[in-house]
C-alpha cells in the first residue's frame, strides 16, 4: 500500500490495546496515522484478558480475529463457584456465543493481542510508529495541532488534524487539557481493590482446573478468576482483594511485584483447589486497581480521549479492554475523510460516553456482589442458583449484544 501524503493525519499517544485499535481502524478508513509510544512496544505487559463477543466482533471485522483464534481459546463457559467449598453457583454457557452475541467470546494473552494489532498497524505503510517516544506538549489551532515529542534527548514535532490520548489512565493528554482534565482530585490516590496476577504452566495444575472455560470464585473481600491461555499451556489467574493501596506516581501500574507468602495466607481458608493453584505460582505481579470517572465531554475541539484516558473502569465486568476496542471502532466511524473533525469528535465522544458511564457503574456493583461476606453472600449464592443458564445469559445481552451508536 502506497502513503496518501494528502489524507487527514491523526496523532494518537499510546500504543495499547485502543490505540493500536484505533490506529488499524482509522488507517482502514483513509487516515494518516502517527502512533507515539513511550515504551519500545514489544513487551509482554499484563497476562490474560478477557474478549468478550462486543470486542471480538470489531476484531473479526478488522480481519485480526483468525489470528486471535489461533493464539487464544474460546471457553465453554463462565462457571461460577463458592470459594470455602468449590461448590457451583451459577454456569454462563458460551458455546453458542457466536450465534447469540454475532462473536466468539475469547481468553487470550494481552501480549498475543497487542501483537496481532501491532502487526496489522505497521502493515499499512500509512502508519507511522514511534516507540520509546514520550508526548510532551501540544497545542491546538482552528486548522490542526501541534504535538512535541521526546525520544531520549530528541526533541520532535509533529503536525496533524487531530490528536488522540488513548494514554492510559495517567493521561498525559487529559491532564494537560483544562477542558477535559475534570477536578483537580480526578486521579485517584487510592485503590479500594488489588488485582494479583500470575501465569501457571499448565503442567503444574491439576486437571479439573485446566478445563477449556473460566473459572470465577467467589469469597468474602476477594474473588478469583482462572482460565488456560496459549492452548492450554498456561492458566491465566487474576485474584482480586479488597485492599487499601497508596498509589505511587512514579510505579509501574502493572509491574510491581507481589509477595507469594502473602497471596498464599490471604486464600488459607479457600477450597483445596484454589490453594494448590496459588502454591504453584512462581511469580506475582500486583495490580491497584484504578477507576476515573467517565467525562460527559471526551473531546476538546481536535483532541479527544479514548479507553482508559476516557473511563479506566474496575474489571469486575471484564471489559477494559473491550471498551477500549469499542472507543477505537467508533471514533473511526466518526472521522470520516472530508468530515469536521471538531464536530466528528464530539459527536464520537456523545455516542461513547452512556455505555461507558454505564458499564463503569455495574462494574462497581458487580464488585460488591462478588466481595460480599455472611450473610449477605448467602442471599446472592441463592439468587445465582435460581438464575439457570437462560436467565443468566439473558442479563448479558446488553452487554455482549450492544454497541454504540454510530453515524449512517
Amino acid at each position: 500500500m502506497s502513503e496518501r501524503p494528502d489524507a487527514p493525519h491523526a496523532l494518537i499517544a499510546g500504543a495499547g490495546v485502543g490505540g493500536l485499535t484505533a490506529a488499524v481502524a482509522l488507517a482502514r478508513r483513509g487516515w494518516r496515522i502517527t502512533l507515539l509510544e513511550r515504551r519500545d512496544g514489544q513487551e509482554e505487559i499484563g497476562a490474560g484478558l478477557q474478549l468478550s463477543p462486543n470486542a471480538s466482533r470489531i476484531l473479526r471485522d478488522l480481519g485480526l480475529l483468525p489470528k486471535l483464534i489461533e493464539s487464544g481459546l474460546a471457553p465453554d463457559a463462565v462457571r461460577i463457584r463458592r470459594a470455602r467449598d468449590g461448590a457451583e453457583l451459577a454456569c454462563l454457557p458460551l458455546t453458542d456465543a457466536e450465534t447469540r452475541w454475532g462473536a466468539p467470546y475469547l481468553d487470550i494473552h494481552r501480549a498475543d493481542l497487542i501483537a496481532a494489532l501491532h502487526g496489522a498497524a505497521l502493515a499499512d505503510a500509512n502508519v507511522s510508529f514511534h516507540p520509546q517516544t514520550t508526548l510532551a506538549g501540544f497545542d491546538q489551532t482552528p486548522a490542526g495541532v501541534q504535538v512535541a515529542a521526546l525520544h531520549g534527548p530528541m526533541r520532535l514535532s509533529f503536525s496533524a488534524d487531530c490528536l488522540i490520548g488513548a494514554d492510559g489512565v495517567r493521561s498525559f493528554v487529559r491532564a494537560r487539557d483544562a477542558a477535559l482534565r475534570g477536578r483537580p482530585d480526578d486521579l485517584p490516590k487510592r485503590a479500594h481493590y488489588v488485582a494479583w496476577r500470575t501465569l501457571v504452566p499448565a503442567e503444574r495444575v491439576a486437571a479439573d482446573m485446566r478445563r477449556p472455560e473460566s473459572s470465577l470464585w467467589l469469597g468474602p473481600g476477594a474473588h478469583l478468576v482462572h482460565y488456560p491461555l496459549r492452548g492450554g499451556t498456561l492458566i491465566n489467574v487474576v485474584a482480586v482483594v479488597d485492599a487499601k493501596r497508596r498509589l505511587d506516581d512514579k510505579a509501574d501500574l502493572w509491574s510491581q511485584a507481589g509477595d507469594p507468602a502473602w497471596i498464599a495466607a490471604r486464600f488459607a481458608r479457600w477450597a483445596p483447589q484454589i490453594r494448590a493453584l496459588i502454591a504453584a505460582a512462581a511469580d506475582w505481579r500486583i495490580w491497584p486497581l484504578v477507576e476515573r470517572a467517565a467525562r460527559p465531554t471526551w473531546s476538546n475541539g481536535r483532541i479527544a480521549l479514548l479507553g482508559d484516558a476516557a473511563h479506566a473502569m474496575l474489571p469486575f465486568l471484564a471489559q477494559g479492554a473491550a471498551q477500549a476496542i469499542e472507543d477505537a471502532a467508533a471514533l473511526a466511524a466518526h472521522l470520516t475523510p472530508g468530515a469536521d473533525v471538531a464536530g466528528a469528535l464530539a459527536a464520537y465522544g456523545a455516542a461513547r460516553a452512556p455505555r461507558a458511564a454505564r458499564i463503569q457503574d455495574e462494574s462497581r456493583r458487580q464488585a460488591r456482589r462478588y466481595h460480599l461476606g455472611a450473610p449477605a453472600s448467602l442471599v446472592r449464592d441463592m439468587v445465582l442458583r435460581g438464575l439457570g443458564p437462560a436467565r443468566l445469559t439473558t442479563r448479558y445481552d446488553w452487554l455482549y449484544g450492544g454497541r454504540a451508536p454510530l453515524p449512517k
